[in-house]
């Protein structure tokens, strides 16, 4: 990963911090810069996402809200490099990803970045604690295992280690997903529509897990929801309509106003 390190553009401070007397700069984990994806159809051009800047501080957390079709999931993986831009530029952890290969990328999503999908994408043919190790099995790394171990005892699923995805119900099989995303220790979690295909109940719990999980690890947190409730338990709510930004609301300066 440390080979990588020289693709990065100079990380702009955002945020100053004081720590015994010295003034520290705190960097963001995301930022991203007049962002545009097109793609052709036939003779015209669909412009998805149009010209979207936004930036991330780490431990912070933000919902990325709006219609179908408004770009929401498209934004969320030219962030996580799944995808590439037709211009603009994104700076993952400090590495700027527009010129790395397709090996590079998938280095710094492995050291940096957590998934959870909607629809969960376990592997069949392994079990939960199996399930769980994958991102990081290949890494020569100590107590994987026992990590995945103990994060799947956090979900509530450590009397499950051994059961295959067809022996877990939808709740569980993303309870797995939630431990699989903090297996590499991320510094930012991607989340799409995580409690899309839940139930009102399981889908509270599974928001419990992810915001305490979130929490506890100090992990930067994009979620893509149509749930506005869920929304509303983050610190930011990005709207986009049409493949641009409508509104960007900071609900922790709101907070502190109406406490004021």
């Amino acid at each position: 990963m440390s080979g990588l390190r020289h693709f990065a553009s100079v990380k702009v401070p955002i945020r100053a911090q004081h720590e015994d007397g010295i003034l520290l700069m705190e960097k963001p984990v995301l930022e991203v810069k007049e962002l545009t994806r097109t793609y052709r159809s036939g003779e015209r051009t669909l412009t998805v996402l149009d010209s979207v800047s936004l930036t991330l501080n780490p431990g912070s957390s933000c919902a990325v809200v709006g219609p179908s079709g408004s770009g929401k999931t498209t934004l969320l993986g030219l962030c996580a490099g799944l995808d590439r831009p037709t211009s603009g530029s994104v700076l993952l952890d400090g590495v700027l990803l527009d010129p790395l290969d397709e090996d590079q990328l998938a280095a710094v999503r492995s050291e940096s970045v957590g998934f959870v999908f909607q629809t969960f994408q376990l592997i069949p043919t392994l079990t939960a604690l199996e399930n769980v190790v994958v991102p990081i099995e290949l890494r020569a790394e100590t107590r994987v295992r026992s990590r995945a171990r103990e994060l799947l005892d956090q979900v509530g699923l450590g009397d499950r280690l051994n059961h295959y995805p067809s022996q877990l119900s939808g709740g569980e099989q993303q309870r797995v997903s939630l431990a699989r995303a903090f297996i590499n220790q991320p510094k930012i979690l991607f989340a799409d529509e995580p409690t899309g295909n839940l139930d009102a109940e399981t889908s509270e719990r599974v928001t419990e897990l992810l915001f305490e999980l979130n929490a506890a690890a100090a992990t930067t947190l994009v979620l893509v929801t149509h749930d506005l409730e869920l929304a509303q338990r983050t610190q930011r709510i990005v709207e986009l309509k049409k493949g641009t930004i409508h509104s960007d609301q900071d609900l922790l300066l709101k907070s502190k106003d109406l406490a004021l």
